[in-house]
């Protein structure tokens, strides 16, 4: 984990808030010298704290207004057969999310469809055409609410 004070801490703050801001307009907000603000910036990118910015795109804009979570599971449960799956499913493009879990199933995939028959053709002509798709379970996403950002986790407090 890295060891974060509360600049870096604000500086993250403020730049998960819009990856936009200028530098200076970053300095300003957490009260810093715009030198300071770029030099901890940088040095949380080279850390690995930040690894870049992503574009929030409204999906029901772009033609694909349904999205689904689909559970799956897959048999055997190898280490071949998992990866490969992996692969290959974070390659389509309805895919917006894999997860790999422990649990029932082995994978958690979000997807953004035009619709619900898109929806059940991703599910029946593709995911359960796979051999190793042993089971799959599916359910429309009503509302995907993101919290805007992710503070730091504080090391325990030893008493």
């Amino acid at each position: 984990m890295a060891d974060l004070d509360e600049l870096d801490t604000a500086i993250l703050r403020e730049l998960q808030h819009d990856a936009r801001r200028t530098n200076r307009d970053v300095a300003a907000a957490v009260g810093v010298s715009p030198t300071t603000a770029l030099d901890r910036t940088r040095a949380l990118r080279q850390r690995g704290v930040i690894r870049g910015a992503t574009l929030d795109v409204d999906l029901a804009e772009i033609g694909r207004p349904v999205q689904a979570l689909i559970a799956v599971r897959i048999r055997p449960p190898s280490r071949r057969a998992i990866e490969a799956f992996r692969n290959w499913v974070s390659g389509l493009p309805e895919t917006i999310g894999v997860f790999v879990v422990s649990g029932t199933e082995d994978f958690l995939i979000h997807v953004a469809v035009p619709g619900n028959d898109s929806l059940y053709a991703f599910v029946i002509d593709r995911l359960t055409e796979r051999p190793e798709v042993a089971d799959v379970r599916t359910s429309i996403v009503y509302e995907h609410l993101r919290v805007p950002a992710v503070a730091p986790a504080r090391p325990a407090r030893v008493r």
